[in-house]
């Protein structure tokens, strides 16, 4: 499959830059007039319907998407996904995030041997563990129960399972099963994310999960030995086995940090850090909390997506779809943003989630084979739950810059609420706006409009709405935990449909390591100078000048080596 030549070259990519001239004379109003091409532009599965009729493409345009896709060798992309082959080519590694939701009885290979069995071993683990903990049977040191999880982690290791946590604190099944616990996420190495944890907790009612594949992530490391500290400062040293327990693959540091390796879930490299809220990353907090039963139908949601992703014909695949009109909107219209709009608060968390999983992963300058770009690839991730969005950023998206929006609507509310004497529900009220909004970018609104409205001219200019602004319909029967995790995987697959199209590798993330480096010879400097009173020295001016004014006004730093935790 390797080859130096660029998508950007081949004939279809090139027929639908001509396209292009030819669709920017048609306006979405006259587009949404067209029955029959709308009905074509709603697809469903498994109980979601996808609306697409008001992107800016016609007929003609997808079946042109579908020759670039041939040109990208798109199918055979997916199928090299799931049969195991080592798709991540600058770390040598298969892509198998859909083997940690697959059905017990599945088969995917990976270098020849099924790991399927492998990750079942690790949820049955998880399974019996979480029991053990929920149920009383696994006690804290002092014989407490404990009720309270801090998961220590950050970017991949954080996002998707507080995503998948924030979604589930308001399902009626989750709620029935998490009855007096609560699970709390670390995260950033800021002593004040420490502080917020801890308030309110108590080392002995309190089990830490640390979560870092090599035990060596500078920000979790600092924020798991600061959470040790408060737990033997409380408790002892010897509560720390008890207390705290890892996902990680290196066994011989998480026994060095003091936890029992026994208590030491694993995952594997060929699984992304942001791709792995399905492994023990989420699934042994979210268990913890909620009951593996919970979580494991979060799972079954996912693999739903995954089966209809690499077996659905193109025309009715959901994450192919959006994937193809996502680099339609970036690479032919130049709209480089995208805003992703659930009209449900229990989804608050799913637009930092994507940031990640599609800013990371497409968010390339050269092409998997090393070769520069001569286009842009990736989406600029933002989002906001309807309609505190309408009340933020709307402005813009309606009368300023063109960016594509992914309407998500739930048919049922997870907390329904009636008023007597309302005209509609509460949940009506907030879909009025789901259905509403779409709309009303893509037509606008004419100076014709207004005029006969009697709006004075002076105002006419400034509301009139241009339209034609494309947008997704999403509508999901409901919010439980199956689907959450057909959301997610929807969400997975069309951000990796968009990296196969565009010929980069959406599975490695070189691009966050130069400011770690960096960040290392400042750590060391700040050392030198609180401990020795060495000067800032190695730095260009500007660096120099922010470092010395920052070591003058934070002289308070104790001096001598000593603990101090937070005393919120």
């Amino acid at each position: 499959m390797a080859s130096s030549s660029l998508i950007c070259e081949t004939g279809p990519w090139k027929d639908l830059r001509e396209h292009v001239e030819d669709l920017k004379k048609t306006h979405l109003r006259e587009l949404m007039s067209d029955t029959e091409r709308c009905n074509s532009m709603m697809v469903e599965f498994d109980g979601i319907l996808l609306d697409y009729s008001r992107q800016r493409a016609n007929l003609d345009t997808l079946n042109k998407l579908y020759n670039l896709a041939e040109a990208a060798h798109l199918k055979e992309k997916i199928s090299r996904m799931f049969n195991g082959e080592r798709i991540n080519s600058t770390e040598n590694r298969p892509v198998l995030h859909i083997a940690l939701r697959a059905p017990r009885d599945s088969v995917i290979n990976s270098d020849g041997k099924n790991v399927v069995p492998d990750v079942w071993q690790v949820l049955d683990k998880i399974r019996d563990f979480s029991e053990r903990v929920r149920s009383g049977a696994w006690v804290g040191v002092t014989g407490k129960v404990l009720k309270d999880v801090i998961a220590v982690g950050i970017g991949g290791s954080f996002l998707g399972p507080l995503f998948v946590h924030t979604a589930l604190q308001t399902d009626p099944e989750a709620i029935e099963f998490a009855q007096g616990r609560q699970l709390r996420f670390l995260a950033n190495v800021d002593p004040i994310d420490v502080a917020r944890n801890i308030a309110g907790l108590h080392p002995e009612t309190t089990l830490v999960v640390v979560v870092s594949k090599t035990f060596t992530t500078a920000e979790t490391m600092l924020n798991a030995r600061t959470l040790r500290e408060w737990i033997s400062a409380a408790l002892g040293p010897q509560a720390v086995a008890k207390h705290m327990v890892a996902v990680s693959t290196n066994l011989t540091l998480v026994e060095k940090f003091g936890i029992d390796p026994n208590n030491a879930f694993a995952f594997w490299d060929w699984v992304g850090g942001r791709y792995s809220v399905c492994s023990a990353v989420g699934v042994l907090p979210l268990s913890l909390q909620y009951g593996f039963s919970v979580v494991e139908k979060f799972l079954k949601g996912a693999s739903s997506i995954d089966q209809h992703f690499s077996s659905a014909p193109f025309e009715k695949n959901l994450p192919v779809l959006l994937g193809l009109l996502s680099v339609w909107n970036v690479s032919f219209l130049g709209y480089p943003a995208r805003a992703i709009l659930p009209y449900s608060q229990a989804l608050e968390k799913l637009a930092p989630h994507i940031q990640q999983v599609s800013m990371e992963s497409n968010g390339k300058g050269v092409s998997i084979d090393g070769v520069p770009l001569p286009y842009g690839t990736g989406e600029i991730d933002f989002g906001e739950p309807g309609t505190n969005g309408q009340h933020s950023f709307y402005q813009l998206i309606h009368q300023g810059r063109v960016i594509p929006c992914d309407f998500i609507g739930v048919v049922k509310s997870q907390q329904p609420v009636y008023l007597k004497g309302e005209m509609v529900s509460n949940h009506d009220e907030l879909m009025s706006n789901f259905f509403a909004q779409p709309d009303a970018l893509a037509y606008g609104k004419t100076t014709e409009q207004l005029l006969n409205e009697n709006v004075p001219q002076p105002l006419i200019p400034h509301k009139t709405f241009s339209g034609n602004r494309p947008s997704f319909s999403l509508l999901l029967p409901s919010l439980n935990a199956y689907n959450i995790g057909q959301l997610l995987a929807i969400y997975e697959h069309r951000i990796a449909v968009e990296g196969f199209v565009w010929g980069i590798n959406s599975f490695d993330q070189w691009g966050v390591e130069l400011g770690k480096s960096l960040a290392t010879q400042v750590r060391k400097q700040l050392h030198a100078s609180r401990n020795k009173g060495e000067p800032v020295e190695g730095f260009n001016f500007s660096t120099t000048t922010m470092l010395t004014r920052y070591l003058e006004e934070s002289v308070d730093v104790p001096k001598e080596d000593c603990t101090i935790l937070p005393k919120m």
